[in-house]
């Protein structure tokens, strides 16, 4: 390992425990910042609903920290203000995920605060009304941005109703309205707990006395209830209609959202992907897409592409504003640029120039305790390796331009791709 690798995360400087709840501790010492931040995941995403109850992990998430048997809002948020320290929960599809920040000699009450809001919560009913009252708000909001619609017109037509990536984390009008208190209490006590659960501890700390303090918090958690972990296989092909359209009344600009099933994170060819949807639609003015469609072309105001690399099979998309005139137009020069990636590997000039930019962003996403906790949490939790970061550079650099070509051909397939346009009515195919 050169001395350039060692001085990133790795696993020579990193401390990893496991408790015998199942939760996994990792703790790296950066006393240069006087402060310290932990973020974590436990196993209670979307993924563990029911199509009927959509949004009910994350409206849990939401109303964690608004009361616990031993606190009530104001002594919960009167504790953090007064130390200066952060922390927040949001739900996402596979985990629920978790995050905080304090000076270094606050870590205790960041760590039992978590510990308390986590295992302990109430579910205090004004605040859940007040909660599903600015979901709802946020939802019929929603319903007028052709953005939102044709995304989410992509995802239902991409994966059928069955699979679990149909609906989305954050609900719908109809399943937040007819959640009640007791489900919410119900999912807190069936999938909260420790097994599966990560915790990162980044900062100015002794990596032995933050487990300490760590295991002190989390250590005599149990619950025998939670369930194995659930994952999302890769769906069947849907019988939906490929190209939806929806009509958003008063609109004067079309969205569209192409989407296509790609690769999970875990996935042998991810970082090839990843090469090859930064040359699509990501690499300077947003790639081949938005040097072609909107800057040569003038089709977009907006244009580009993205990757999910998650648990499970995300979608890879692409995502374009559009005058509603244009809407075709457009879609055809994407789909110009896709057939393009898919048959003609890219030039060696285009593999080194995003290799430079995907290794020369990487230091940058170090620089604080929250960018080390994070890539930390993804190394734990997509089985990574403690030396990922170490290795990354190198990894990046084996990749050929066959491999790219590779892994377009084995995700961009043009027949199987959705595409979905919100905007006018005149302006949907």
């Amino acid at each position: 390992m050169s001395e350039i690798q060692a001085s990133i995360p790795n696993a020579g400087n990193i401390t990893r425990a496991q408790l015998d709840n199942g939760v996994t501790l990792l703790v790296y010492e950066n006393p240069a910042v006087l402060s310290v931040n932990v973020m974590g995941s436990l196993q209670a995403g979307g993924i563990y609903e029911t199509p009927r109850q959509s949004g009910l992990a994350s409206l849990v998430a939401g109303a964690l920290m608004t009361g616990t048997r031993g606190r009530d809002f104001d002594a919960i948020h009167g504790s953090l203000e007064d130390a200066g320290a952060d922390l927040g929960f949001r739900g996402h599809m596979h985990k629920l995920g978790f995050s905080g920040k304090a000076l270094a000699e606050d870590l205790g009450l960041l760590l039992d605060g978590a510990s308390d809001c986590l295992r302990n919560p109430i579910f205090p009913a004004e605040h859940v009304e007040r909660l599903r009252g600015e979901r709802l708000t946020w939802l019929q909001y929603s319903n007028f941005d052709t953005r939102y619609r044709a995304a989410k017109a992509m995802r239902q037509a991409l994966y059928p109703e069955t699979h679990p990536y149909h609906y989305g984390t954050y609900g719908d009008e109809a399943s937040i309205a007819d959640i009640a208190l007791d489900d919410l209490k119900n999912f807190h006590a069936e999938h909260f707990g420790p097994a599966g659960m990560i915790l990162v501890i980044v900062g100015a700390v002794d990596a032995a006395d933050a487990i300490g303090l760590a295991a002190d918090a989390f250590g005599d958690w149990r619950n025998p209830e939670q369930p194995a972990i659930r994952q999302a296989h890769e769906p069947e092909q849907s019988t939906a209609d490929l190209r939806p359209s929806v009509s958003v009344p008063g609109k004067t600009q079309s969205d569209i959202s192409m989407g296509i099933v790609g690769p999970a994170r875990k996935a042998g060819d991810y970082l090839a992907a990843q090469l090859a949807n930064s040359v699509l639609g990501e690499f300077g003015m947003m790639g081949r897409i938005g040097k072609s469609v909107r800057e040569e072309k003038g089709l977009a105001y907006y244009a580009y592409s993205r990757l999910g690399g998650g648990h499970g099979p995300d979608p890879w998309t692409i995502s374009a504003g559009v005058n509603p005139e244009n809407v075709e137009l457009a879609i055809a020069s994407i789909m110009e640029e896709i057939e393009r990636l898919t048959t003609e590997a890219v030039t060696d000039e285009d593999l080194a120039d995003n290799q430079s930019y995907f290794t020369g962003r990487m230091p940058l996403r170090l620089e604080s305790n929250e960018g080390i906790a994070s890539n930390i949490h993804s190394m734990e939790s997509f089985n990574l390796g403690l030396d990922y970061l170490a290795n990354y550079d190198d990894m990046i650099y084996r990749i050929t331009t066959a491999d790219l070509l590779r892994a377009a051909r084995n995700y961009l397939r043009p027949e199987r791709m959705v595409v979905a346009v919100a905007g006018p009515e005149a302006s949907t195919p």
